[in-house]
């Protein structure tokens, strides 16, 4: 399975690196365009230092809605952010930590123990297994098991990402509406080929990111639904050199939600009405960038988005009512204009400019223009 990408990688981030710090750019950096919940602040101020001092990227990603799932964090690093979100699981749920470089698997498991202690738990609910993301099946990841995969920008160091995708569809739940849940960098246009054979390039994410276009084509390949962009940051690279190998290629991060639905399900369009149930978000819940759930309030959403809500762990938390309506959506050109995380970042304002362990602790504001 290793191939000299692989090994680039690895080499970069298991021996090169000590800390984020060490990246000569900001470029495998996402900070989210919205304010992490109280629960996620407290869960990674929990963290043993050592952990978030191995941790190469900013802030976290973190669905809602959390207790009791199975998590799997695919390239999970030094394991800072499956520490967090084991307790934000609690002890009844699991998180799996897998990554390719046996350093960095052997540095993390050494703080199990740590973490099931510091957060009460009478077992450890986090395990770390060496693998990679291209072949989940022969790591012991079993296909329907997972209720949630998330990633923090490491998807773009892969060199074959459909089978990333594929093998994550594969192993998320199908009939409950299994997430994945992730940041990572995205490119203005296609990468050309001879920045991706660049290894410092292809390490800081640059070499290897999508043109944000094909990843919307490549996910719904696999099979998932839409994507939906939840948050984006344009990324500012000042390495001079880096600068000057990507020429017009604008980078962003962006992070995004797609979900596993069951196959060969009639959709129709709906009337929802947010509960204010979902922990940490009594009044409003802003599902992605184009959808904000006000408590109380009934609003229309297209049939896909119906499903979704219907078929995922978040159907308690809406009152739904199915139209009449016929759903039309699949005779007109889909329209991704609100999928694009540049146009988001300059709608926000935000910009990645900074990344190191020290504003990774910090309140994960990005710096706005």
């Amino acid at each position: 399975m290793t191939t000299e990408v692989h090994e680039n990688v690895q080499k970069y981030y298991g021996t090169r690196l000590e800390s984020s710090c060490d990246l000569q750019t900001n470029a495998a950096c996402t900070l989210p365009c919205r304010p992490l919940p109280k629960s996620a602040v407290n869960a990674l101020a929990l963290v043993h230092p050592e952990v978030t001092k191995r941790f190469f990227g900013c802030g976290l990603p973190v669905p809602e809605k959390l207790e009791g799932c199975r998590i799997l964090d695919l390239g999970s690093g030094s394991g800072r952010d499956c520490y967090a979100l084991s307790k934000l699981v609690g002890e009844s749920g699991h998180v799996t930590g897998i990554d390719m470089t046996e350093n960095l698997i052997l540095a993390s498991q050494k703080y199990i123990q740590h973490h099931q202690e510091k957060f009460g738990y009478a077992n450890p609910n986090t395990s770390f297994v060496k693998g990679y993301m291209e072949k989940l099946g022969e790591a012991g990841i079993q296909k329907d098991t997972i209720d949630i995969i998330v990633s923090n920008c490491v998807i773009c160091l892969c060199p074959d990402k459909k089978t990333v995708l594929q093998e994550a569809y594969n192993v998320l739940k199908g009939r409950d509406g299994g997430e994945m849940y992730f940041s990572d960098m995205y490119a203005s246009k296609v990468v050309p080929d001879l920045l991706k054979k660049d290894p410092v390039l292809w390490g800081e994410g640059m070499g290897g990111s999508l043109f944000w276009q094909d990843f919307i084509s490549l996910v719904q390949e696999v099979g998932f639904s839409t994507p939906y962009l939840v948050s984006a940051s344009h990324i500012m690279v000042h390495n001079c050199e880096l600068k000057k190998k990507a020429g017009d290629i604008n980078y962003a991060s962006g992070t995004y939600r797609l979900f596993k639905l069951p196959q060969n399900t009639s959709k129709a369009n709906a009337m929802v009405t947010y509960k204010g149930t979902v922990p940490d978000y009594p009044n409003q819940l802003d599902f992605d960038s184009s959808h904000c759930f006000k408590k109380d309030e009934a609003i229309q959403v297209d049939a896909e988005m119906a499903l979704v809500l219907q078929c995922s762990r978040f159907i308690p938390d809406f009152s739904i009512q199915v139209l009449d309506c016929p759903d039309e959506s699949h005779n007109l050109t889909p329209q991704y204009c609100h999928l694009n995380p540049f146009c988001l970042a300059d709608n926000l304002g935000s910009t990645v400019k900074q990344c190191s362990k020290q504003a990774s602790q910090k309140a994960f504001r990005p710096d706005h223009r």
